[in-house]
């Protein structure tokens, strides 16, 4: 991991994040910015010895910050089930803009962007590489989303260029931890006697990566940053079904799934690795260890198989 450095996240309470500073903040001065509405989330931050000041994306009041980071990890997102799409792209898009203006010295930065950037695909089980189309995949959970995530890479791409920022944009698929992420959720239903719901018509498919491997490939994304940006998706190395995954979590907690096909479910988004492979080498955690780990740390006890 990275050691004796001075490091910003944005978003630093989020569900990728969290993990992640409370990792980086025991070898490095981290700080996290955010709006932190909820002095309770700020406190749950600084808890982990992280540094926090409070910053709009959308209008910024850096005065609080160091002049000066090593790198910077742009975690933070905006999204909305309103369709403001005004206020995404000023978020999304102009607010990344302006951070990596701000902290154009940095020897790195690392942009999380989403495979939701990538158009539909007639074929649900199409690998998705870096070169495929990008398109509005109209995300059930937040419409104005996927667009501006797209702005967000363009204007990343720009900052890059312009400033000469070593920069990795990477196009994050379905992560997960006992601190959140689509197959906690689902775990969560399951356990609640609730359906979990998928997208009718499917299958769908997703590579679903691990907080440990996420944790340790955030130093190999900074170390491959370029001018210009270096563009990778950042998934697991499994191909997993819906109803595949869904059915193990059942099957840990001897719960029977049942499944609630909706025409509004999240599209299908599995993922070529083949240029993260290259750049940064293998996941370590396998999709079964990973839902076995996070199902016996956010519902401990309930584990049966």
């Amino acid at each position: 991991m990275l050691r004796d450095r001075r490091i910003l996240v944005t978003g630093p309470a989020g569900q990728i994040a969290f993990p992640l500073v409370e990792e980086l903040a025991r070898d490095n001065e981290v700080w996290g910015i955010a709006r932190f509405g909820d002095p309770a989330t700020r406190a749950k931050v600084e808890a982990v010895g992280v540094k926090t000041a409070s910053v709009d994306l959308a209008e910024p009041d850096w005065s609080a910050l160091p002049a000066t980071f090593d790198h910077v990890l742009h975690f933070a997102i905006f999204q909305t089930p309103s369709l403001d799409y005004d206020h995404a792209l000023e978020v999304n898009a102009v607010g990344t803009g302006l951070l990596m203006d701000r902290f154009r010295d940095a020897r790195s930065v690392l942009v999380v962007s989403s495979t939701v950037v990538y158009d539909i695909d007639d074929d649900p089980s199409h690998l998705l590489a870096e070169d495929d189309p990008l398109g509005d995949s109209r995300q059930p959970y937040s419409w104005p989303y996927p667009v501006s995530k797209i702005a967000q890479e363009g204007v990343a791409r720009t900052m890059a260029r312009l400033h000469g920022i070593p920069t990795t944009i990477a196009r994050m698929n379905v992560s997960y931890s006992a601190n959140g992420g689509m197959p906690a959720y689902q775990l969560d239903q399951i356990v609640a006697g609730q359906p979990v719901p998928l997208l009718a018509g499917g299958p769908t498919f997703y590579n679903p990566i691990e907080q440990t491997d996420i944790n340790a490939q955030v130093p190999k994304l900074l170390d491959v940053a370029s001018v210009p940006a270096t563009i990778v998706n950042w998934a697991g190395d499994d191909v997993v079904q819906s109803e595949d995954m869904v059915g193990y979590l059942g099957e840990l907690v001897g719960i029977e799934p049942e499944l609630a096909y909706l025409p509004e479910g999240v599209c299908s988004r599995p993922c070529d690795n083949t240029r993260r492979r290259a750049l940064i080498g293998d996941c370590t955690i396998g999709w079964r260890v990973g839902l076995r780990r996070m199902a016996e740390r956010r519902h401990p006890g309930r584990v049966v198989a």
